[in-house]
């Protein structure tokens, strides 16, 4: 019952939200984000915690500000999901500014194939569609969500904007892989996972765990790897890509996936700071326990 209930709520936010007026509708969700941050409940206590971690030397008022923007930039993202099946491809592509774009497209354009690892920040959908509408469909990988009917939901979503979206299963490497050799550009979300076979990282400061996949890919396939950022801006998104990571000339594998996870890690850091709001993370990230707020009353 509760799986039912869950899916019919996104359903009707997802048929109401494109009927009202734009205004009206991201006025909306700065209301329930606003609500939601009042109501302090587990995912605000973890924006917060998360938050802290990446400036442990933010006095509370500066902390709680940051909170309440953040909390508005997750709504923002959802409601922008809610409305997308609404914009043209014209407005996808011009809402969209993207620094070092030639790190993307020179090696989608030498046949090399392409990995692009950025954390959950901005609107990583709109960063996808933007690419698909410019001619580099992609393929990504979803976890598999609870109720199924959400999660198909979710995967024709992207599927109509143009990606290919694969389940994350044991099979997931060795497809990704054949997409690389062929030329494609693989996009994958990678600032989490605390599953036995994540790689550890510094992340901010704490010990962290991050997907091995798109160092295991680089390796296997000898495409390079960049990361990126998706950042809010006023009327859309600026996408923000960094070079390729180096392949370590010595070490095993192990140790070179650790290598290039790292630079990952410490990107994504960077970046988290100084875009912090943007960062959409409700989720434990370090492995240490959680993290007390050190920042002065």
């Amino acid at each position: 019952m509760t799986s039912l209930i869950i899916y019919w709520a996104y359903a009707l936010a997802w048929r109401a939200t494109r009927l009202l007026p734009e205004s009206w509708a991201y006025g909306l969700a700065n209301r329930v984000a606003d609500r939601i941050y009042v109501k302090n409940g587990k995912q605000i206590e973890r924006m917060r915690s998360n938050f802290a971690r990446i400036h442990p030397g933010l006095v509370s008022a500066e902390l709680e500000m940051l909170v309440k923007e953040g909390m508005r930039s997750y709504l923002r993202y959802w409601c922008d999901t809610f409305r997308f099946p609404n914009w043209s491809q014209e407005r996808i592509v011009s809402s969209v500014v993207v620094e070092n774009e030639e790190f993307l497209r020179d090696p989608i354009r030498q046949g090399r194939g392409c990995i692009v690892s950025l954390p959950h920040a901005g609107n990583w959908d709109h960063a996808g569609a933007y690419f698909c509408a410019t001619g580099i469909p992609l393929t990504t990988v979803a976890e598999h969500l609870d109720p199924e009917k959400l999660f198909r939901k979710f995967l024709d979503y992207r599927q109509q904007i143009g990606m290919e979206v694969l389940d994350l299963d044991s099979r997931v490497i060795a497809t990704l892989a054949q997409r690389l050799r062929a030329g494609k550009l693989v996009a994958l979300v990678a600032d989490r996972d605390l599953s036995k076979s994540g790689v550890s990282v510094s992340f901010g400061g704490g010990p962290a765990r991050m997907p091995a996949g798109p160092a295991i890919l680089s390796l296997q396939t000898g495409a390079p790897l960049i990361t990126a950022f998706v950042k809010y801006e006023q009327l859309g998104i600026r996408i923000i890509f960094e070079g390729e990571v180096p392949i370590p000339q010595s070490g095993t594998q192990t140790e070179k996936i650790a290598k290039m996870t790292q630079i990952c890690a410490d990107r994504f850091a960077r970046r988290i700071a100084e875009n912090t709001s943007d960062w959409h993370m409700l989720q434990r990230i370090w492995v240490d326990g959680d993290f007390q707020d050190r920042g002065a009353e």
